[in-house]
């Protein structure tokens, strides 16, 4: 595939293909984020500063404290993603990075230095929405191509988006309240376990029995989702116990046993429902083991399943330059300002 680009100052028209070098860059939260990927699927070099020790103290992210630490580790990203494509500036194609949805101040970071390198090197400046760039994940050495139904489960976000080609994508389905990472923070807090609670309970969960204990699910019409009433059962679950000993690993498992069934329900309708044989998984609770899973267990009913390795499914800038090659709702303009939330349905 093809596409054409202009440039910042000149409006030279630049092809982006197959071979093209796209440099996607990411700070729309806790990680500092460089790669270079080529023709949107061949990951060249791909760098990544965690900030979660920083905020581990916190029990969560410090928007001001992650901007900071953007700003500290931008350059040394860059370069290291240069060093090990072992490529300069000028053989960039074109320049990409998150505009949004995220931490205003981080994105701020990671927009400023990708439009200061298209500049620099008269090359186009692309703006990528973070959603999306989550489901570019799943084209990282793969042939994916649309149609296929994608569920996006993140710290912030629950979705089930119909993506009928790379310009047709539509949010089917998403929570009204909690996202799943939100329910799975909130819940490992209320056990005792400490920041990020997710992977933890997640392991815990595997220990455990996931019929110990029947926790609730939301009655939400069509492909919506609700995790706060889930939440809450958990929370009386938990008081229950009132000193006794708490079977911490039960709790989990059930936990993660009610939200996976949740989910892939809602997937399976929409499968049907749209005929499509294809189904993407992303964003980064696709780590998650039982989510993952069971929607894998989707190819046993004929359907092809696709998800990112562990290391593309959190935030990384690699699906940034993916996102930024494949789908065309991307913001060319110079003038582009980041966003903290998305727009929905």
């Amino acid at each position: 595939m093809n596409k054409v680009k202009n440039t910042l100052f000149s409006n030279k028209p630049v092809t982006i293909d197959e071979n093209s070098l796209i440099m996607g860059i990411e700070s729309s939260c806790d990680e500092t984020a460089c790669a270079i990927v080529k023709g949107g699927r061949e990951v060249i070099a791909n760098v990544v500063a965690s900030q979660i020790k920083i905020h581990e103290e916190y029990g969560g992210v410090i928007p001001e404290i992650a901007a900071r630490e953007h700003l500290e580790a931008i350059n040394v990203v860059i370069d290291e993603a240069l060093k090990q494509a072992g490529v300069k500036g000028e053989d960039i194609s074109a320049f990409a990075a998150t505009v949004g949805p995220g931490l205003v101040g981080c994105l701020l970071v990671g927009m400023n230095a990708a439009k200061t390198l298209a500049l620099v090197y008269d090359k186009p400046f692309i703006g990528v929405n973070h959603l999306n760039a989550h489901l570019a994940a799943n084209f990282i050495d793969t042939e994916l191509r649309p149609p296929f139904i994608a569920l996006l489960v993140s710290g912030g976000h629950t979705q089930i988006i119909k993506v009928s080609s790379y310009s047709d994508m539509e949010i089917i389905g998403e929570t009204i309240d909690d996202a799943v990472g939100e329910a799975y923070d909130k819940v490992a807090r209320l056990i005792g376990l400490p920041y990020p609670g997710g992977p933890k309970l997640d392991k815990l969960a595997q220990e455990g029995n996931p019929h110990a204990f029947k926790l609730p699910e939301a009655k939400v019409g069509g492909y919506d989702f609700s995790f706060s009433g889930l939440k809450t059962a958990v929370l009386r679950l938990v008081k229950s116990f009132d000193g006794q000993d708490m079977p911490v690993k039960d709790i989990c498992a059930s936990f993660q046993e009610c939200v996976s069934s949740t989910l892939l329900k809602k997937v399976k309708n929409a499968l049907i429902e749209t005929g499509y044989k294809q189904v993407v998984l992303a964003g980064g609770v696709a780590a998650n083991s039982e989510i993952r899973k069971k929607i894998f267990n989707l190819q046993n009913e004929g359907y092809e399943v696709y998800a990112p390795i562990m290391k593309y499914c959190t935030d990384n800038a690699s699906m940034v330059a993916s996102s930024a090659f494949f789908f065309d709702n991307t913001f060319d303009d110079i003038n582009i300002e980041v966003f903290s939330r998305v727009s929905n349905r």
